[in-house]
């Protein structure tokens, strides 16, 4: 068994207003994943932190960032080379919103700007029949609110991925890479307040797209589901959570 239990590969850090307010990316993960969060070795690779071997540990999760992953950024590229290795040993995998998108592109799918515009807010995920026989998304109820902020998606998964949501927005919210490997573009780590503040920094965005960003304030609202399923993949591959962090 590894030592060192769970990889946190940080792939951005919220502006700083939001960061003032709300704490950086490894703080939100620690609370979403409750008071018994795992000890977490934070790799901040946006700032050119060189990632461990991916079998020095159980599982990793690759986080949301504030960079787009067709920007191909030095940092970016070299996590996708790390996933590709990662993927080559069955090491476990949770990817989120950035990481998501730079997991599919890693593996081979086409990552873009959504043809149409800024998905943000609280929105309604549709489980699809797929995830009746998925190892971690087979106890999802058929529908669950999820928080969510992105400007680029998975516009084609990679050849023999397992699309295991959608939304309304979005036809690829959950996908199965393999048989430890998953992720989601929305995130299972924020908070109302999290989202309100994304909602706030998108306000002219959203206006001129004819949107209501007021109405989408009063409809946030805690999202438990996203962060069971988070939960039961550190469970799943870590095992019993010790009360410790490491950053």
């Amino acid at each position: 068994m590894c030592s060192n239990p769970l990889l946190f590969i940080q792939a951005g850090t919220p502006p700083e207003d939001i960061r003032e307010r709300e704490g950086d990316l490894p703080d939100w993960f620690r609370r979403a994943l409750g008071p018994k969060a795992d000890a977490l070795e934070v790799i901040r690779v946006f700032e050119g932190e060189p990632l461990p071997s991916p079998g020095s540990h159980r599982a990793a999760i690759i986080t949301g960032s504030w960079s787009m992953v067709t920007e191909r950024l030095d940092w970016s590229e070299a996590t996708a080379h790390w996933i590709r290795q990662a993927m080559g040993i069955g090491m476990p995998l949770f990817g989120v919103c950035y990481g998501h998108q730079l997991m599919a592109h890693a593996l081979g799918g086409q990552v873009g700007y959504h043809p149409a515009g800024l998905e943000v807010g609280c929105q309604e995920i549709e489980v699809l029949p797929a995830a009746a026989s998925d190892p971690l998304a087979d106890l999802l109820p058929s529908r669950f609110a999820a928080h969510l902020t992105h400007l680029q998606t998975v516009l084609t998964p990679p050849p023999g991925a397992v699309v295991l949501a959608r939304s309304s927005h979005d036809p690829h919210q959950i996908v199965r890479y393999g048989p430890h490997a998953i992720s989601t573009q929305f995130h299972p780590e924020f908070t109302p307040s999290i989202s309100a503040a994304c909602v706030k920094r998108r306000v002219d965005m959203l206006r001129s797209e004819g949107r209501d960003p007021e109405a989408m304030l009063n409809d946030l609202r805690e999202t438990p589901i996203p962060q069971d399923l988070l939960r039961r993949f550190v469970q799943t591959y870590v095992g019993e959570m010790e009360a410790h962090t490491t950053i």
